[in-house]
Formats: structure tokens, sequence, C-alpha cells
């Protein structure tokens, strides 16, 4: 009987440890093991400022159910300025998010997402859906509700007929990773990449307060997984198979709605440069397509990954062809599934610790880290960016390497970012060697310093 108990006791450890190996809930959050810490920007210096934070996430921990995720909520990417006058600033959330290990599809009525957290990216920052609490009053009409507004009639916007859509209302408020906080709380609306990484940028605000975001658009390969929604679903980026079985070459995923072509609004204002076509939610229309890369009316699809080889529901960031962002942008305006996960205030059950494996520390080559990486400009006199194009899942070390061995200048590009700068005024004109290196490997680059 005790052998029995024992061999029971074994069986359930064992497959403990083999959920933690293969569910992507538990294994693909960015975990923080180096210290590295959050930055802001504030408006007039370009100098990032140090938050004494700790960015991305602190701890994973999960049972057979469920994935906990521990969290200050602060990206490694420098966050701010806001400038259209919010006074927040990115804060220490200390938060606790617990996501469900198996999700199912609602068959019932669809759940609407809702204003303040519907998912959380990888990093441990939150996402929101397209809403940003601002509606139109018909009875005054003027905009309701957000700050400065007066409230609503009848409480939350949702129950109006007009709600409007963050990502073009408040684009003048957003830092150059596309993201904002609501009293501390920050958070993406939208696709996390840079908006100087678009084909067309839509916002300058970089040119001064240069930052990256969470990964960086290559139409080149499956865009990595980049968070979970309150149902449990996967996120993704911009780009994955055409094919949801998996086959097919690498297309952008395309939003299945589209914008109505009334110049009128019932019980809102008339489209003008003010109130332009898109400046509410309700300008949209569901328009179904059966083509396999256009997604459904939650903004997602069934389909094969690199992460869930027998295929799941996933959810995508969609872009148009400029790269901007598209409605409804990640999740909504329903969410797919039952929603069970969110925020908690403390872990009630016994759970396992996930550690993440670092036995494979050799050094290999980088069709082995899978990263396509890009020196620019080359050749260069000022400075030379370190960019990669998928998501740097842990710290990488950037050294400039003369042609005799020496170390002449080395950077970090942080776990969470896409790129890191090595400042090279000082040093002497020739041929360098950029090497970039992390525990599990290393990739070299030629450049040339030109005086």
């Amino acid at each position: 009987m005790n052998k029995f108990i024992f061999s029971a006791i074994f069986l359930v450890a064992s497959l403990y440890s083999l959920q933690a190996q293969t569910n992507p809930a538990i294994i693909d959050w960015l975990i923080n093991a180096t210290g590295i810490q959050g930055s802001h920007y504030v408006q007039g210096n370009s100098t990032p400022i140090n938050d004494n934070i700790d960015a991305n996430v602190q701890s994973v921990e999960y049972s057979n159910d469920w994935a906990y995720i521990t969290t200050h909520g602060i990206p490694a990417y420098t966050t701010g300025p806001f400038l259209d006058g919010n006074p927040s600033l990115a804060s220490d959330q200390s938060a606790i998010y617990r996501f469900t290990l198996n999700p199912t599809e609602n068959t019932g009525t669809s759940t609407s997402t809702t204003g303040g957290n519907i998912g959380n990216f990888i990093n441990g920052v939150s996402l929101f859906d397209y809403r940003d609490g601002v509606a139109w009053n018909p009875t005054t009409s003027a905009l309701c509700g957000g700050p400065g507004n007066p409230p609503c009639p009848g409480g939350p916007t949702s129950s109006q007929d007009w709600n409007r859509d963050a990502v073009p209302a408040e684009k003048g408020g957003f830092d150059c990773a596309k993201a904002h906080p609501a009293m501390g709380n920050y958070h993406h609306h939208q696709n996390p990449s840079a908006f100087d990484l678009d084909l067309v940028t839509v916002s300058t605000i970089c040119d001064l307060y240069a930052s990256d975001g969470l990964y960086n658009i290559n139409p080149n390969n499956h865009s990595p997984l980049i968070g979970f929604a309150y149902d449990g679903f996967p996120i993704y980026g911009a780009y994955a198979y055409q094919n949801a079985d998996g086959t097919g070459t690498i297309v952008r995923m395309q939003s299945g709605y589209e914008l109505l072509t009334n110049t009128t609004r019932i019980n809102g204002p008339n489209v003008n440069t003010t109130y332009f076509s898109g400046y509410f939610r309700e300008d949209y229309q569901f328009v179904a397509n059966t083509a396999d890369d256009f997604l459904d009316e939650h903004n997602g699809r069934f389909c094969i990954t690199p992460e869930y080889p027998n295929g799941i529901y996933c959810y995508f960031t969609t872009v148009d062809a400029n790269w901007n962002s598209a409605y409804p942008y990640v999740v909504g305006p329903t969410f797919y599934g039952n929603v069970t996960s969110g925020k908690v205030t403390s872990i009630n059950e016994s759970v396992n610790t996930y550690v993440e494996d670092t036995t494979n520390t050799g050094l290999i080559n980088k069709e082995e880290l899978d990263f396509e990486i890009h020196i620019m400009p080359n050749p260069s006199s000022d400075f030379i960016a370190v960019q990669v194009d998928n998501l740097a899942q842990s710290d990488f070390e950037i050294s400039l390497i003369d042609i005799t061995g020496k170390l002449v200048k080395k950077s970090r590009l942080k776990q969470g970012s896409t790129v890191s700068y090595l400042d090279i005024q000082t040093v002497y004109a020739g041929a360098y060697i950029v090497v970039v290196s992390s525990d599990k490997g290393y990739s070299t680059r030629n450049v040339l310093i030109e005086r």
C-alpha cells in the first residue's frame, strides 16, 4: 500500500513537471531573473529615469488548473511621457493574475470585453480593450465620461450608443511603445510595438523619447506569442501561417471589421474632422470572410502555431498594411471563451513554482537562436543600433570587438525589448565585430565605423 501511495505521488509530481514544460501559459512569461528595472521619461527630458521597480514578471506559480503570474506591471522598455496632460506615471501594481490552463469556448452568449484589464502581455503589462471610458451624450450633444467630461447618463459607457475608440482618440497621449497609464496602471490597447517601427509612422513621439515595445513585426516569421486574454486563450502578434492548419506562407492576419460609410450617426455627432469615421467603436461593422487569414468577430481564429502544434483558438494584434493598429486591435469587442481568469489578491491552493530550464548553455548559432539581427546604420559613425526581429525572452549582451579581439564597447538588450545602442563617437575608424550573446548562445555581425 505504501509503495502504491508513493507511486501515485510520483505520478502526480511527474504530471506537474510535464505540464510545466509544455504549457505555454506557464513557460512563456518573461520572468525577470536578472533584476531588470523599468525606466520612464518626463516631458522635456530625453534621458530615461530609473524607476527602481523590477520589470517584467517576477514569478510564475501553477496548479493543475491555474497559472498565477506575479508582476509589478512595469515593462523593460522605457515608458512615457504622455503628452495629452495625463499626470500619471507607470507605477507598481504589485499584482497577481490568475489564468486558466484549460480554456474553453463559450457556446452561449458571448461575453463583452470591459473597460480595464482584459488580459496581460507576457511581460506582465496590462491589456485593455478599445475603449477609453468616453462616450457621446445625445442629450447634451457632447462627450461624457473620462477625465474632464461630465459623467455619462446611466453609468458605464457601455450603455451609450457611441463609445469612443481610445486608439485614434488618445493617440497624442501614447508613449513610443503605444501605451499609457490609467491611475498608474500602464497598459496597451493595441499592438505593443513602437510607433517608429511601423512602415508608416503616425506619431512622432519616438523622435524625442525613444523606446521600442515588446516585439518588432517581422513579415517573414510567425509572430511570437505575446500574451493571454482573460478567457485563457493566447494572443499573438500580427503575422501567422496563412492557413489555419499551419501551412502556407506567413501573412498578415486581417481584421473582419470594416468602417461604415455613413456620414451621420443616429443619436451621435455627424462624421467630420473632429468626430471622424473610426472615432467611435460603433463606426465599425463585422463582415464575415471565409479566407483563413481573416479573423472572426472576436479577432481570432482556431489555428496551429509554433507553441500549439495541435491547434488552439488564438487572438491576433491586428494591423493594416502600414502596420498601424487596426480595430479591434487585440481582443474584442467580445471574448471567444469563458472568462474565468483575472486579478486575484492571493493564491489559495497548493502550487508549484515554475523554474526556467537553463541547462542548455552551450554556444549555438543564429539559426538555433531563431533571431534575425540587424545592425543599423552600417557603416556608422555616431552610434550602432542592434535590433532583433523576435521577442527577446532573455537578456542579450552586445559587445563591440576590434580585429585584435579586444572588447571596445558593451551594452545590453533587455528581456522584453527589441533594440540596444552602442555609442561609438570615441571609437576609431575601422572594421569591427558585433557579438550578440546570451546564456543560450551567440551570433556575430560585421560592422564598419567611418570617420
